[in-house]
């Protein structure tokens, strides 16, 4: 039995034809079947060259354990974690690598009510199963039922819910699907926001689904990519961009500028909008930077709760606290009437909601936060010793500071500034993030301060 290093520590990825391929896909899909018992599971794929063949693997896998396929094909991610709840599926399968480069591709998992897997429970066990192909026999195979259309038209109501009448003023927006799955859902909920009267006028950027990525991987993340959108805000006059990764549960934000607002304040931004429509809602954040969105939070009334880095934590946390909104720095947003589950989709209709009826602009709506707590943004160092690259910076600062906090990684506050630093589950890196309460300058000194003690090379 050799193990299958395509499970990682949160999702399945793995580079195709090395650890992952259609005899694994066909493994993991009986695998998932197998172990929760399932009556039907929902199927998806992302625009990827092997992931409609990855999914028929799995979904034969899926119908061989004695469960039926709810196919709702090319779809994101987030369709396929509403799909589950509308259908009231046993489990959902996406085969998506998301923005990873063009030679992987992976499958992400949730159970019924598009709960995320538990480690030791589900995970695991669902990887041993795959391992070991100790099938059980079922009483009749699984049937497969098309469900795309129906699954896109409950998606497309769901996430138009979230919103409101949309009678604000006109806006012009950039949307930019990165040639990933975003495209066809987009254009669905656009022709519904047409339909309900909504004075949006969109650009498109990159529109068409492509396997072969044409114009790059689609993540928006990395600042070599910020210029596809920026451009095109900038010479259209729009009044923001939006940028999608593969699967589109991400979404990244262009202001009138042109300027990417990263993801620590869009957090901030969405609480808000939250805190507005319910009064002393509970708002979940992951522990990087906090002080923006915890100072959002406070001024409004409402209730900032911390939570582990990563979706499945992030889930947890918001289920046990009834949060109604939850945001991590990596542009994963987690809506509470979303089954509590991440979306791209919505917070870019969440915005222009905002910025539709107040008046302001985005530039406007973040430009106080970016001066009042600045932020470096998440910096990753390749170290040989991660360990005792950590160790040498706790040692040169653990004596001044007046709070440490260990939910992810190390966190060192003081006075004016505080620092995060988390080791990656899967590459030898650290990850680091620094935020102060104004002096964005001294900040940068403090963030070459930290890189000369861990060394090694900025990934």
């Amino acid at each position: 039995m050799s193990e299958l290093t395509c499970f990682k520590a949160y999702d399945i990825r793995g580079e195709i034809g090395v650890n992952i391929n259609e005899d694994i896909a066909y493994r993991i899909g009986r695998a998932v079947a197998q172990h929760l018992n399932a009556r039907s599971v929902v199927m998806g794929f992302d625009a990827r060259e092997t992931s409609p063949a990855f999914a028929a693997a799995a979904a034969r896998g899926v119908m061989d354990a004695g469960s039926n396929v709810l196919d709702i094909g090319m779809a994101g991610t987030e369709e396929m974690y509403w799909a589950v709840t509308e259908f009231g599926a046993c489990a959902g399968i996406e085969v998506t690598a998301s923005h990873n480069p063009i030679n992987y591709n992976g499958i992400k998992i949730v159970k019924s009510g598009s709960r995320p897997l538990d480690d030791a429970g589900d995970f695991q066990v669902i990887k041993r199963l795959a391992q070991t192909q100790n099938w059980a026999a079922p009483k009749s195979r699984g049937l497969i039922l098309e469900r795309a259309s129906d699954a896109r038209s409950a998606y497309v109501n769901k996430v138009l819910s979230l919103v409101g009448d949309n009678s604000g003023r006109p806006l012009k927006i950039v949307v930019n699907s990165g040639n990933g799955a975003a495209g066809p859902t987009f254009d669905a909920v656009a022709q519904a926001l047409c339909e309900r009267g909504a004075p949006f006028e969109f650009v498109r950027v990159h529109h068409t689904p492509d396997h072969g990525f044409p114009n790059g991987i689609p993540n928006p993340l990395l600042p070599q990519n910020h210029r596809a959108t920026a451009d095109v805000v900038r010479e259209v006059g729009a009044d923001f961009g939006v940028a999608f990764d593969g699967d589109f549960d991400r979404c990244f934000f262009f202001d009138e500028a042109g300027t990417f607002v990263p993801g620590e304040y869009v957090v901030g931004l969405l609480a808000s909008i939250f805190l507005d429509r319910e009064a002393g809602a509970k708002v979940v954040h992951d522990p990087r930077v906090i002080w923006n969105t915890q100072d959002i939070v406070a001024s409004r009334g409402g209730v900032a709760v911390q939570s582990k880095t990563g979706h499945a934590f992030i889930k947890q946390t918001m289920r046990l606290s009834e949060a109604a909104y939850g945001g991590e720095m990596s542009a994963h947003h987690y809506f509470r009437d979303f089954a509590y589950c991440d979306s791209g989709m919505i917070p870019w209709l969440l915005v222009a909601e905002l910025i539709s009826k107040s008046g302001s602009s985005l530039g406007d709506l973040v430009r106080d936060c970016f001066t009042k707590f600045p932020s470096s943004g998440e910096i990753n160092f390749r170290v040989d010793d991660a360990g005792g690259a950590i160790d040498r910076v706790l040692a040169a600062y653990s004596g001044g500071a007046v709070s440490l906090d260990e939910t992810d990684g190390v966190s060192l506050a003081f006075e004016d500034w505080r620092f995060n630093l988390r080791r990656s589950n899967t590459e030898p890196l650290v990850r680091l993030n620094v935020e102060g309460r104004g002096n964005a300058a001294g900040l940068a000194l403090r963030v070459e301060a930290i890189a000369q003690l861990l060394g090694g090379t900025r990934a």
